[in-house]
């Protein structure tokens, strides 16, 4: 065949990819700008907001900003956020690590229903463990009197958000602990056999060195959710003022924008070094398990089993207490005088207009959110991964895709207020909409979804295009029989995600709703306020009991689609 022939025969194909790089250049530009107007231009509003001047002050903003970062009230809220994410994570990480530990190295039984019972806080709001904690040690508490022996007078302030803040945050830590520890090579326990290594001197030589990349990810995580957290120190915190309950209180208590912008700066430092410092580290990490690498299969140990298992069992009963405690309060007529179960609260919740529609708003946002973010998020991570072209703008691009794991919803929703609500801005019209809140909820927890894809689609070999379009497959074609089925259960995953999350927040979306438009979320907040806090317990329960019941139908729609991508894998016989 000459080579004329072979040119006349290649052009179309060329001519072929080269239309697909465009089209994925103008994707690349529009996944661009919905980074840029959910995440970058808010970000900016707060930094100009922040440098402003005050109304009817003589003094520049620059000088305002230092002298507001001076005041004493300031610098104790900073104090007492730090201190307070420093002492959960203190308690956390340990407490994780063992019951990581435990579901890993141990041969004690129960294990899928232990990990699964300790996961049941991600279902519900973090607001449910502050109302748990009202209900089991507050002023009426049932255990009052216990709470006071141990030399607590009251659960309102820092001992109830640290208790409140190690129930939320528990499961994040834990899944990651359970990664490293699962990432071990059985070879090196073999060879502290052989030289009669003690059990002691192998988990301080080898098990914790295998996973401290693992506990650093796991503390700097926990700090982070900790310090940026507003919901359970607004319910708990009572006169111990944090940096997040000091945004809320100058924004929507005092409207002052400036100052609320300077308090959001700083909450937006804690995050960012804390992921600046994970990314170094996650850059050192080195590979743990190789090639040639033996999956570390635990050896069954009476006594060593029989201590996990009470351990852990101590460790869901504290979990089950906390959840049991709002069910409970939930159903009772009148706490603490009437406790005969009543259905009021839920009735009440449901049959209420405004109680049933802000039910009803969460699941229309979390519905929307899981569609729209899994749909933004593969579309966007399939471009970067599998089209050429615009080289200089790719690593902006994947550089603003991390960006929002470092930012706390709190700032990003004030940051939506300084931007969607200024006149000039044509995006007027989004806000206090359903479709903004959408927006902002997609940008906060993009980062998460974002790698996910990502991953999963680095694992499928460049070959499948390569053959398709040798073989003059259409790329959609290719995108929809082949891309499409294989990452089908990652992308369920990644919807499950963004619905829980979206059900569940409240930091991101506090200063951007309207009463048409108030949350399951928003509405515990002014309930717990207003006093109401069977009715408060109640909408949590109903926002637990809904995340529950769509991740059961996740999972049952998932097992469908492992089948047919399995069949999909199967050779041909």
């Amino acid at each position: 065949m000459s080579p004329t022939v072979v040119a006349v025969r290649s052009a179309p194909l060329r001519q072929r990819v080269h239309w697909t790089d465009r089209l994925g250049n103008l994707g690349l530009l529009g996944m661009l700008l919905l980074l840029g107007i959910g995440l970058v231009a808010p970000l900016i509003m707060i930094l100009s907001k922040a440098l402003d001047a005050p109304e009817g002050s003589a003094t520049s903003g620059l000088t305002a900003f230092a002298s507001y970062l001076a005041s004493p009230a300031l610098l104790t809220s900073l104090w007492h956020s730090v201190w307070v994410s420093l002492l959960t994570t203190a308690i956390v990480v340990p407490l994780a690590f063992t019951f990581a530990y435990a579901l890993t190295r141990s041969c004690m039984p129960g294990k899928p229903l232990l990990r699964a019972l300790m996961l049941l806080p991600l279902l519900a709001p973090s607001l449910l463990s502050a109302i748990s904690l009202i209900y089991w040690f507050g002023n009426q508490g049932a255990a009052k009197e216990f709470w006071q022996a141990l030399g607590f007078s009251s659960i309102y302030g820092a001992p109830g958000i640290v208790l409140a803040e190690c129930f939320a945050v528990f499961p994040h830590v834990l899944m990651i602990l359970v990664t490293a520890l699962s990432l071990a090579d059985a070879r090196l326990y073999e060879a502290a056999d052989a030289l009669g290594t003690s059990t002691i001197r192998k988990f301080f030589t080898i098990t914790l060195p295998g996973a401290k990349y693992g506990l650093i990810s796991a503390a700097l995580v926990c700090f982070t959710l900790v310090i940026t957290d507003f919901g359970i120190p607004k319910v708990v915190g009572g006169n111990f003022n944090v940096l997040a309950t000091d945004v809320f209180k100058l924004v929507i208590g005092q409207q002052d924008f400036q100052r609320g912008a300077v308090v959001a700066l700083l909450l937006l430092l804690p995050a960012v070094l804390t992921f600046g410092i994970d990314w170094l580290v996650q850059r050192k990490q080195t590979a743990t398990l190789t090639a040639r690498a033996v999956p570390l299969v635990p050896k069954p140990a009476r006594g060593f089993d029989a201590a996990m298992l009470v351990y852990c069992l101590v460790i869901v009963g504290l979990v089950l207490a906390m959840f049991g405690m709002a069910v409970f309060a939930s159903f009772a007529k009148l706490w603490p005088y009437n406790l005969t179960p009543s259905l009021n609260h839920y009735i009440s919740g449901l049959v209420d207009a405004e109680l049933g529609d802000a039910l009803i708003n969460s699941v229309k946002l979390a519905a929307s959110t899981a569609v729209v973010g899994t749909v933004v998020v593969f579309v966007g991570a399939y471009l970067l991964e599998k089209t050429r072209g615009f080289d200089a703008l790719r690593p902006v691009i994947r550089l603003v895709a991390m960006l929002p794991m470092a930012v706390p919803g709190l700032v990003l929703g004030l940051g939506y207020i300084f931007f969607f609500n200024a006149q000039a801005n044509p995006l007027n019209f989004m806000y206090q909409t359903l479709p903004l809140m959408v927006l902002c909820t997609v940008v906060h927890f993009y980062t998460t979804g974002h790698l996910t894809v990502v991953t999963a689609l680095k694992a499928l070999d460049a070959e499948f295009e390569a053959v398709s379009a040798s073989l003059k497959v259409p790329l959609y074609k290719t995108f929809w029989r082949v891309t499409l089925p294989i990452c089908m259960p990652v992308l369920l995953d990644v919807s499950r995600y963004f619905f829980i999350n979206a059900m569940t927040t409240i930091s991101a979306v506090v200063f951007l709703y309207s009463p048409d438009t108030k949350l399951a979320s928003v509405a515990i907040l002014n309930l717990d306020e207003a006093g109401d806090t069977g009715p408060a317990a109640a909408m949590a329960v109903l926002i637990a009991a809904t995340s529950a019941v769509v991740t059961l139908l996740y999972m049952l729609v998932g097992r469908l689609v492992d089948r047919r991508t399995q069949a999909w894998r199967a050779p041909a016989r």
